[in-house]
C-alpha cells in the first residue's frame, strides 16, 4: 500500500503496525511488521485474510472485534522478549473501516507512573 507522504513515517518507526479491513483482509503492514512476520510471508500477507493467520482463541477474538468494534490489549512473551499488543478499531468519516494492531517491544523492566489529574 502506498501511503500518503504525511504517513510515510510509519515505515521508520520501531513498532509493528498491521491494519485489516472489516472483512479481516490485511490492507497495510509497515516495515517492522514485515520483519516481525517474515516467517509467515511478510509483505505477502497484504491482501490475505488475517483471520486465517490467527490460531484460536485469537481468531475468534478478531472475528468478534470485526463484528463489534472494540479495543483489545495484552502482553505476550516469546524467546524471552516481551511485547505489548494493542488492537483497536479505526474509522473513516465516522464509519468503521477495520482494525489496526500495534506491537511494541517492551524492556525487561518497565517503569510505571501514576500521575494526578
Amino acid at each position: 500500500m502506498n501511503l500518503p507522504p504525511e504517513l510515510q513515517w510509519l515505515d521508520g518507526v520501531a513498532v509493528s503496525v498491521v491494519a485489516c479491513d472489516t472483512a479481516g483482509f490485511c490492507t497495510y503492514m509497515n516495515e517492522r511488521a514485515c520483519q516481525t512476520f517474515a516467517k509467515d510471508g511478510g509483505r505477502a500477507l497484504v491482501g490475505r485474510s488475517l483471520i486465517d493467520c490467527h490460531p484460536e482463541p485469537a481468531r475468534s477474538r478478531l472475528l468478534d472485534m470485526l463484528r463489534t468494534p472494540r479495543a483489545n490489549s495484552y502482553t505476550v512473551e516469546k524467546a524471552e522478549k516481551k511485547k505489548l499488543i494493542h488492537q483497536t478499531p479505526f474509522f473513516r468519516e465516522g464509519v468503521f473501516a477495520g482494525v489496526v494492531e500495534i506491537g511494541i517491544d517492551l524492556p525487561a523492566r518497565l517503569p510505571h507512573f501514576v500521575r494526578e489529574g
